[in-house]
């Protein structure tokens, strides 16, 4: 059996995408909780100017009146309830906006949320892994069959995290309530307010909201983020000045390597004749050095016909004497012309004397014609030996 270990060009971005999707929930947390802690500091009015304030419109039901309070963030994560006004519960049921005659527009138009008391639902408390944290109300879905006696079609719920443990487990809480209690008290509102609402929460033992959702997706009313503008005037200006400041950063890269090159070709240049002046200057002086030790190697013709003078007989006249390059050419008259060449050979200005063609017998003077031909010793300059420029000499009998 054969396994296909090919992987497609999708699954690293799959991977990517699902890392991100992972963390996003950790990040949307830290966020808002970083938001809300600044927020706490900023004065009341100016949270509500800016859209920090997370207030909410909650209804709840008291006896035959409906209660309107709203939500007063003490510190994050634990909001104080204000009561505003008290409503007879048919007269809201039949007016299209109740809140319109009793409320500032600032208060008026703030999210609505049902807040049901705690007896209408069931609230259970779980541990579970911390990773589960990340996907907490699809994990305790699974869990309403076991943990309540509805099944979970009948119900609607939500979940929250209430705290952390040293250990890698939270605790969490799952929310609970029966969906036609849910869907009696969204309609005991009437369809106009009933259609106002953002959410449905449930109230704890001391009848603070718990800050879950019970309401489903579609049925919440979507309004508009009050720091949308702010948002987007923000992220503008930011967009704008990081595009300014890599323009700018780009543009002074360009001109300092502008400037750079330009400095290296001028530097270059410089370099370039210094090195042209200097090698010329090796040059010449290790061309006349080189003369000087090939002259200072080579004997002179003065030397040569001193030699001469001291080796030869006193019966041997001399016609010429030429020294051309390392060859030195010695023709005369000698009536011992046999001999001439065992007595220059111990000389040690040249070497290898030999004479060259017949002797020929001169009848006039009664001597014999010579010519005798020698290989003049020459001294190799120091500098003839050295190797090129940037290469080791090599010992000799070396390939």
């Amino acid at each position: 059996m054969t396994t296909d270990n090919t992987t497609s060009p999708g699954t690293g971005s799959n991977r990517r995408q699902s890392g991100l999707a992972r963390a996003w929930p950790g990040l949307r947390g830290f966020l808002g909780w970083w938001l809300d802690a600044l927020a706490s500091w900023l004065p009341q009015r100016v949270r509500a100017v800016f859209g920090l304030g997370q207030q909410r419109l909650l209804l709840r039901r008291q006896a035959d009146d409906l209660v309107l309070a709203m939500t007063l963030p003490v510190q994050p994560g634990e909001p104080a309830l204000r009561d505003l006004a008290e409503l007879p519960w048919d007269a809201v049921a039949g007016e299209q906006e109740p809140m319109a005659r009793l409320l500032t527009p600032r208060i008026a138009n703030l999210p609505r949320w049902l807040l049901l008391p705690a007896r209408s639902g069931l609230r259970r408390r779980l541990q579970l892994p911390a990773a589960a944290a990340e996907r907490l109300r699809e994990v305790l879905g699974f869990e309403i069959d076991r943990q309540t006696p509805f099944a979970a079609n009948d119900v609607f719920y939500d979940a929250r995290v209430i705290g952390r443990r040293g250990d890698g487990q939270i605790d969490a809480e799952l929310v609970v309530v029966p969906r036609a209690s849910l869907e009696a008290a969204v309609t005991a509102l009437g369809p106009a307010l009933g259609a106002t609402l953002s959410g449905v929460d449930m109230a704890d033992a001391e009848g603070r909201p718990l800050g879950v959702n019970l309401l489903p997706v579609a049925q919440r009313r979507r309004r508009r983020d009050p720091r949308a503008a702010w948002n987007i005037g923000l992220v503008s200006v930011l967009l704008v000045a990081a595009g300014a400041g890599l323009w700018q950063i780009r543009a002074n890269r360009e001109a300092a390597a502008e400037a750079f090159e330009t400095e290296t070709k001028r530097r270059a240049k410089q370099a370039q004749k210094v090195a042209d002046e200097k090698r010329l200057l090796v040059d010449t002086v290790e061309g006349l050095r080189f003369l000087q030790e090939t002259r200072n190697g080579r004997p002179t013709t003065v030397e040569v016909m001193d030699e001469l003078s001291r080796l030869l007989p006193d019966g041997t006249f001399l016609e010429k004497v030429s020294v051309e390059g390392e060859k030195v050419m010695i023709i005369g008259l000698s009536s011992e012309a046999a001999s001439l060449v065992e007595r220059l050979r111990p000389s040690k200005l040249w070497k290898a004397p030999q004479l060259t063609g017949a002797l020929v017998p001169d009848q006039a003077k009664g001597k014999d014609r010579f010519t005798i031909t020698a290989d003049l010793v020459v001294i190799q300059p120091r500098t003839a030996n050295k190797p090129p420029r940037g290469q080791k000499a090599r010992p000799e009998g070396a390939p």
